[in-house]
């Protein structure tokens, strides 16, 4: 079994900035690419940023300049750095990974719960 456990979300006024963590635990040989996903109201789940075991990241064109995706392999986490945040990146963020389990199974579209981002005008 895979876990996912997101934290770092919250109500911030535009213009502030907050960092997301994602962290895997359990039955993981490794990591292959992780992602943020948001869903804002009414809206379709979107990509926001991923990150390959080679460090390429990939960005949304809305929030590049603003956003950077990291990763720290030792912790099995990514994490998510979000500054000059806008109104309209109030969304639900969502971790994505593809793992490699300990049964050299590849496991893909794994997702967390869910983190909550509200950004005040």
């Amino acid at each position: 079994q895979v876990r996912l456990v997101e934290s770092g979300g919250g109500l911030v006024q535009a213009g502030g900035s907050l960092r997301l963590s994602c962290t895997a635990s359990g039955r993981i040989f490794s990591i292959n690419v992780m992602g943020w996903y948001r869903q804002g109201p009414g809206k379709q789940r979107e990509l926001v940023a991923s990150i390959t075991t080679g460090y390429n990241t990939k960005y949304a064109d809305s929030v590049k300049g603003r956003f950077t995706i990291s990763r720290d392999n030792a912790k099995n986490t990514v994490y998510l750095q979000m500054n000059s945040l806008k109104p309209e990146d109030t969304a639900v963020y969502y971790c994505n990974v593809d793992i490699v389990n300990t049964d050299w199974r590849t496991l893909r579209d794994l997702w967390g719960q869910g983190t909550q981002v509200t950004v005040s005008s």
